[in-house]
């Protein structure tokens, strides 16, 4: 399976761990190994899927940043703030 990674593949793990890690982060408790795993599960591996993708990055700039990863991660980030939001205001 080829998934090349997008803003809107940003967006989807963006959302996906805006809405997932509240709804289990009452539930791990004080047992660090659950903390590990929810946050591998949760945040890192829909990340590097769906954010950084599998292959290196083909063209970066002078300074050896890559502007579409900058993007991609910007994007994520708002995604999962709006997700957390939005959770919280409907909660209320």
């Amino acid at each position: 399976m080829k998934l090349t990674p997008t803003p809107i593949t940003a967006a989807i793990a963006g959302l996906f761990a805006g809405i997932v890690m509240p709804l289990i982060w009452p539930k791990l408790g004080d047992e660090t190994l659950n903390w590990v795993f929810a946050f591998l599960l949760v945040i890192a591996l829909p990340m590097h899927v769906l954010v950084v993708g599998f292959k290196p990055p083909r063209e970066a700039g002078q300074g050896g940043s890559n502007s579409a990863l900058i993007k991609r991660v910007a994007v994520w980030l708002a995604s999962a703030l709006a997700a957390v939001a939005l959770t919280r205001i409907l909660s209320l």
